[in-house]
């Protein structure tokens, strides 16, 4: 019999790519995924890692049996979403990925929430970019994340997943407050063609659409400091070095010397959650959703306008 918390040790090494990422991913230690493992290769009468370098890869063996362990993880979790729905109660644990305006501007509310409505809920939060949060949840590393994508470049959804719309969300651009257009109420894009910039950092969703949004005004980025978080990006801004996107939702206080412009056309993105589809049914799943939800702000006044 084949031992489930040793075929996810094996499956985890597969999917990132090392016993030290595996282990990082199923909070153990480094020696028990390589015991798991162990022990996994006694039950089996196989050989399924070999050294390989600094690291390790995975046998022909390792390789069959991870297709059969990803079939095998995907039974159980529909198992338990079974089981959760049939029993009605919305009760466990659930890993929520979201990335940060999002961490800071919804899910602390939605969280609250669902302690008082579902006080047998568990919802632990994770912060990572929506790029890194889709991989996860595919993989099934999280049980649901909320991720963002822009009106003019929208993210590739993978099959077998589901998507929930939570709200919209507006950008603006921040200015040094010594800038030319700083003091006017709106201002077009390609006015600030040529520019310097201030933006995530690399590999990033929010990096990748600026890049993609300048180049269609044919304004090559200028892109000058690259920052994870929106109050460190600001701190660039008001030291006079570059102009940066901000989103609406989640905004951190702006420090002296930066001024907040709002775009024409609007520059909007859409806030969603996903989920597998073997998760569909937990009422786990629906409550985090509709707390997402109730806690969202309202459509901003010119998207309203705009419907």
């Amino acid at each position: 019999m084949l031992d489930l918390d040793r075929l996810r040790a094996l499956h985890a090494i597969a999917s990132y790519g090392s016993v030290s990422a595996a282990a990082d991913v199923l909070h153990v230690t480094t020696s028990a995924v390589s015991q798991q493992v162990a022990k996994l290769e006694r039950e089996t009468g196989q050989k399924l890692l070999e050294r390989n370098g600094r690291g390790v890869r995975l046998t022909d063996a390792a390789e069959l049996l991870v297709g059969h362990a990803e079939r095998i993880l995907s039974l159980v979790e529909i198992a338990q979403a079974d089981l959760e729905a049939h029993r009605g109660a919305v009760v466990g644990e659930l890993d929520l990925g979201a990335f940060p305006t999002s961490a800071r501007g919804l899910v602390p509310q939605a969280i609250l929430r669902l302690r008082s409505e579902h006080p047998q809920l568990r919802v632990l939060l994770h912060e990572y970019d929506p790029l890194e949060s889709l991989s996860m949840v595919a993989r099934g590393d999280l049980d649901l994340a909320v991720l963002q994508d822009w009106n003019n470049q929208p993210l590739v959804i993978p099959e077998g997943m589901r998507k929930g719309t939570i709200c919209d969300d507006i950008a603006d651009v921040a200015l040094p407050a010594d800038h030319p257009l700083a003091d006017r109420e709106s201002i077009e894009l390609k006015e600030l063609a040529g520019d310097p910039w201030i933006s995530s950092t690399e590999g990033t969703v929010c990096l990748g659409w600026l890049t993609h949004t300048l180049r269609a005004i044919d304004s090559e980025p200028r892109i000058e400091h690259k920052a994870y978080e929106y109050a460190t990006q600001l701190a660039l801004v008001g030291a006079g070095l570059g102009a940066s996107m901000l989103p609406r939702m989640g905004r951190c206080d702006l420090p002296p010397g930066v001024r907040v412009v709002a775009l024409r056309p609007l520059l909007t993105r859409r806030v969603y959650a996903i989920w597998r589809e073997e998760a569909a049914r937990r009422p786990g799943i629906r409550a985090v959703v509709e707390a997402l939800r109730a806690v969202a702000p309202p459509a901003p006044p010119e998207l309203t306008a705009d419907a």
